[in-house]
């Protein structure tokens, strides 16, 4: 297979990267976590001038055609910085809805204001009973005249307290756990009834939890076929594994390459650290397992891409492998660097806490373990 970039992408690459080397040392970011809104609104509006938001969505919406390769090179970059701007609550996941099921009403309402950046979406999917089941879904909707009221919990919505939008699947017919039964809506986030509770993540990114109170959903708010939700809901999630499976392959590059400056500037015995054999194998080690990732990322996101009958199995399968070589590679860093490397000074235990983070998101390295098998 030709692993190649095109012209069009490495300019991309080479901008973003450009980007994340100029604005993502440790302590701009470390100011950022501990300011409002989490983020820089400077550089969310830079991302939208250089055009990155439009590149997952068709020329018809006002992107520019790409697909999920291209967001896997933007959020390798975004791993290497621990980029905090909700690229992945709003592009990837709510504006993925969107473009999947969105009508044509509410694809011109609202992704052009999305791809400039003015608007920011957000997926409410998970609920506190749902575990890592996307089709466990307990918020009902009560039928009405002109659609629907919906009340209950969503918790862990990245960027829920930003977001000028909610997309939210509840049930409108069958049971808990069912597949079938589920419908997506567009729901502002200003409607009556809608308490959004935010809240700082471990790894320094923003979360919310959202209570909804008969709020009121219409016809019009409606995405896609009722009952119907649950297909477009798994392909986003797909996407969203791709994504931050690309950035945990950023961030695992980022921690061996630091433990290896780190071993041929520390010395013991009179002698650097790289001297010692038993860390020479840890660290070639290290560049493996993120290797394996890298490659069974390609595999997958071309799989996904190019609507691959081994799409889905490959994305359980690389969300395992990832669970597994971010502890590998995290613990492995943090034990080479001593009591140190989880100190906020340096940067390695932050990246350590996102991998965890990725980790848990989108389901374990157990849960798709067990999925793969299935």
């Amino acid at each position: 297979m030709n692993f190649e970039l095109t012209e069009e992408q490495q300019m991309v690459s080479d901008s973003i990267e450009r980007f994340v080397q100029d604005n993502y040392d440790l302590e701009s970011r470390v100011a950022l976590v501990n300011q409002s809104p989490g983020f820089s609104a400077d550089h969310w509006k830079t991302m939208s001038e250089l055009g990155w938001f439009g590149l997952p969505f068709s020329e018809e919406d006002g992107g520019f055609g790409g697909n999920q390769l291209d967001t896997m090179i933007l959020m390798g970059h975004f791993g290497k910085g621990l980029v905090l701007e909700p690229f992945l609550a709003s592009i990837v996941l709510g504006g993925g809805v969107l473009k999947r099921v969105g009508s044509e009403t509410q694809r011109k309402e609202w992704l052009d204001s999305v791809i400039d950046g003015s608007k920011q979406l957000a997926l409410a999917y998970s609920e506190p009973e749902s575990g890592y089941e996307p089709h466990n879904v307990a918020v009902a909707g009560t039928k009405t005249d002109n659609g629907y009221t919906i009340s209950g919990t969503k918790c862990m919505v990245q960027h829920g307290k930003t977001a000028d939008a909610l997309v939210v699947s509840f049930r409108t017919s069958g049971g808990t756990v069912d597949q079938s039964g589920i419908t997506l809506a567009l729901i502002p986030a200003d409607r009556e009834g809608v308490t959004v509770q935010g809240f700082v993540t471990v790894d320094g990114l923003q979360s919310s939890e959202i209570a909804f109170d008969q709020v009121a959903v219409s016809a019009d708010d409606l995405l896609g076929e009722v009952d119907g939700g649950f297909a477009p809901l798994n392909a986003v999630i797909n996407d969203g594994i791709l994504a931050i499976a690309a950035e945990a392959v950023g961030a695992m590059e980022v921690l061996y390459k630091d433990t290896v400056a780190y071993t041929q500037e520390r010395e013991q015995f009179d002698h650097p650290l790289s001297g010692f054999q038993v860390l020479q194998h840890r660290m070639v080690e290290m560049f493996m397992e993120q290797e394996q990732c890298k490659s069974l990322l390609y595999r997958a996101t071309m799989e996904v891409a190019n609507g691959g009958a081994d799409a889905q199995r490959n994305i359980h399968a690389l969300k395992h492998l990832i669970g597994k070589a971010a502890f590998f590679v995290g613990e492995n860093a943090v034990q080479t660097h001593g009591g140190m490397g989880v100190t906020e000074e340096l940067r390695i235990g932050h990246y350590f806490k996102r991998l965890l983070v990725i980790e848990a998101q989108f389901g374990n390295t157990d849960y798709h373990l067990d999925q793969f098998a299935a």
